[in-house]
Formats: C-alpha cells, structure tokens, sequence
C-alpha cells in the first residue's frame, strides 16, 4: 500500500497523530532515480545505465550512485544535468512538504490546546470523522 493510501486510512480510522508521523516520517527521504531503458523494455534499469540519489533529511545522509554510462565520454553524459534538475526540484519539494507538516503541527498543538479536557480525551478515542463522511474522502 502507498504511503499516501496509510495517511488516507489513518485519517479515516481518527488517528491524526499516527497519520501525521507517517507524513512526516515519508517527508525526511527522497529518492530519486534517473535511467535510461533498454531496448528490451524491461522495468528495471540495467547495471551501468543509471544515476541515483537517496537523500535523508534526518540522519543528513546523501547517497549517489552513478553508472559508468554517465561519466567520461559515455553515452548518457547528458543526462546528468537533468538528474540535479530533478535534485533540486526534489529538495524543494521535500522544503515544502516539512513546511506544511509544521503548519499542521502548530494549528493542531494550538487547537487541542483550545479545549477542554474533556473534548480532549474524546479525540483521544473516538474517530475524527464519522462513517457518513468517509466517503466523502479524496
């Protein structure tokens, strides 16, 4: 299942804080990888014939890997400025997404903040949405 379908489901099912450590949590890597494909059309890309970038936000880790394809005089050498293209838009969606988390963070600190403690242990363990809204749900 795609993180994104847990987050939905997590919403669903009331538990706020659990979808929102699962956002935050696909929110610190991205991984991105370019390759070119063989003129068998296999799904995966053959040793050699592709860059790849993992990067974690947390632990400050950046990983590459790049074919031999991709250096010197190979074939692909064009590629690699579309690869840090693709770098750059990556982090900067990565920016924008813990940017968002945050925000979400706040107001959600700040409004449970807001109630009164009986309301507040009501969130604790009763769904946020009822079951006529579900379906309603993107």
């Amino acid at each position: 299942m795609a993180a994104s379908d847990d987050f939905k489901q997590q919403l669903k099912a009331g538990k706020i804080v659990d979808a929102l450590t699962l956002a935050l949590g696909e929110a610190i890597e991205l991984e991105i990888t370019t390759w070119v494909s063989s003129e068998s059309g296999t799904d995966s890309p053959l040793p050699g014939n592709r860059l790849r970038t993992r990067m974690n936000i947390v632990d400050g880790e950046i990983d590459n890997e790049v074919g031999p394809q991709f250096i010197g005089n190979g074939p692909y050498i064009e590629l690699r400025q579309f690869h840090l293209e693709q770098l750059q838009v990556g982090r900067q969606m990565m920016q924008s997404n813990l940017a968002t988390l945050q925000q979400l963070f706040v107001t959600m600190a700040t409004t449970l903040s807001q109630l009164p403690p009986a309301s507040r242990q009501n969130l604790a363990g009763n769904p946020a949405i009822s079951p006529a809204d579900e379906a309603n749900l993107p």
